[in-house]
């Protein structure tokens, strides 16, 4: 496993165990820790037959200090090296944003889904048939909509406005 705490702590808490031997996983999330004898190793379980699963394909994400490398980029290296594509069961999956709207207990059409990015959080609100609503106040900048062949249901510069339209609304 290649992460922070808290993803060991949630696969503890789970009963998952782990070993770096003979998993049957090789799971990566974002980390500080990242080093090349931990890629390297990662690279050896999945070549010996060990799934390859990321927590989300984000190759961004935002900090104080500007954008800095997500999971995605961590992940690239060893599914170069091994020719092996990681799973993600985190977002787009839409598996993930059904299994959310079902542990809340509301129709989907009473549930949105808040990002700051395009082609995970959005997308996977999309595929999910939730509402969404695009913060431009991280990765996605305005500019970017062009890219993307589908549109969020709102667009806010940050978590502020969203605030400010449902005091209004209500």
């Amino acid at each position: 496993m290649i992460g922070e705490a808290g993803l060991y702590n949630a696969l503890y808490e789970k009963g998952i165990t782990m070993n770096d031997m003979n998993p049957d996983y090789v799971i990566v999330g974002e980390t500080r820790t990242y080093s090349y004898e931990r890629i390297e190793k990662a690279c050896f379980l999945v070549q010996k037959g060990a799934k390859l699963i990321g927590c989300n394909p984000d190759l961004t994400g935002p900090s104080e200090a500007g954008i800095v490398p997500a999971t995605g980029a961590l992940i690239a290296p060893i599914e170069f090296a091994t020719g092996v594509k990681a799973y993600f069961p985190g977002k787009p999956n839409p598996i993930m944003m059904r299994h959310a709207v079902k542990r809340l207990g509301v129709p989907s059409m009473d549930t949105l889904i808040i990002g700051d990015r395009m082609d995970t959080d959005i997308v996977a609100g999309v595929e999910a048939a939730v509402d969404t609503a695009l913060m431009l106040s991280g990765v996605t900048t305005e500019a970017d909509l062009v890219r993307f062949a589908y549109r969020p249901s709102y667009i806010f510069s940050g978590l502020d406005e969203l605030v400010k339209s449902l005091v209004t609304e209500n």
